[in-house]
């Protein structure tokens, strides 16, 4: 089948399966997102479970690529959207003229049946991320500050803990750099990914935006991307209730609901957070300075392999109202897995 070929040349070309699903379902219609899931199941299907890489089945888990279907796939697909064939045939090639023109991407993760997984380094452990993940969606969602500054300290409590006996187990393992991809919304992509490079910035991680595709390239140890992307998502969260609510206070055709002063909000948000998590205090444990030096060592020496040609871009502000906002909700934004908590670098 042409479009497995085509997804499996998509692998050897860096991509990986959230990536795909993404890239489709940003540009074509859900029919061809639902089929190029399932052509994703079907490529990595014949793989044994101890060659794929875990990160690379938790994402055909999240995007809920399995083979549910026997025989060939566009009869199956079409039976169970209610479609015809030719309407099937006619979105398969709509997808794999999509498809072949995707470029190439650094290389991230093995591919599957590429080898056993045995040696790879764990992150956060499910449970405490999974813990973590709960609190922090309780302290988005209530209207009480109190209680959301209470759940987000038993989320900063909590990941402190993990981090600091993880940190100290692997003291004595050689300093490994992994990288993940963190996908945004389109809407002031810009703006947003600043506020992940700071958050990356003081994980001392390191961060490349894909402004044409609409996400964030990571680099760092693995317990610090995924503590990254726990408190980039929240702080996002944070931001945009906080914009919101700055121009449902405002009058029909105010300036706090345009464009530029929205803008101005998320890069000033953005600023005042970087400043505050430079802010944050020290490692207190001196044992983990030298663990930490050897993993921001490994982090650039990755980042310079991967990316041989990056550029600085920058973000005009057009609207100082926008500026002042955006700074005043970053200074009372619960920074609930801040540096000071995760101390493993």
């Amino acid at each position: 089948m042409e479009l497995v070929k085509a997804v499996d040349g998509l692998w050897q070309r860096g991509w990986l399966p959230y990536d795909v699903r993404e890239m489709v379902s940003r540009s074509l219609d859900e029919s061809a997102t639902s089929l190029v899931v399932d052509v994703i199941a079907l490529s990595c299907s014949p793989h044994p479970a101890a060659t794929v890489h875990p990160r690379w089945q938790r994402q055909l888990d999240e995007i809920g690529a399995s083979v549910w279907w026997e025989g060939p796939l566009l009869e199956a697909w079409a039976e169970r959207h209610i479609e015809t064939l030719p309407f099937a045939s006619r979105t398969a090639s709509e997808l794999l003229a999509y498809l072949v023109r995707f470029p190439s991407l650094p290389r991230i993760l093995p591919l599957p049946g590429d080898g056993l997984m045995s040696a790879v380094r764990a992150g956060v452990d499910p449970k405490v991320l999974n813990r973590v993940r709960g609190l922090l969606a309780k302290a988005e969602s209530t209207s009480f500050p109190e209680e959301a500054e209470a759940l987000s300290a038993k989320a900063q409590e909590l990941m402190n803990r993990h981090a600091l006996e993880r940190a100290m187990l692997d003291a004595d393992l050689p300093a490994l750099a992994t990288s993940r991809r963190m996908w945004l919304d389109k809407s002031y992509f810009k703006e947003k990914s600043q506020l992940v490079q700071v958050v990356a910035k003081a994980f001392r991680s390191r961060a490349v935006a894909y402004d044409g595709f609409g996400f964030v390239a990571l680099v760092g140890d693995e317990v610090d991307l995924e503590s990254i992307e726990l408190l980039s998502t929240s702080l996002l969260v944070q931001a945009t209730r906080a914009m919101v609510a700055a121009g449902g206070r405002a009058g029909k055709g105010s300036e706090a609901r345009s464009r530029p002063f929205r803008k101005a909000f998320l890069v000033a948000y953005a600023s005042r957070i970087g400043e505050r998590l430079e802010d944050d205090a020290p490692v207190s444990d001196e044992r983990l300075l030298p663990v930490l030096a050897d993993r921001k060592q490994a982090v650039d020496t990755l980042f310079n392999e991967m990316f041989t040609r990056t550029r600085t871009s920058r973000v005009t502000v057009r609207s100082a109202a926008g500026w002042g906002a955006g700074r005043a909700a970053a200074n009372v934004a619960d920074l609930g897995t801040g540096r000071s908590s995760v101390t493993s670098g």
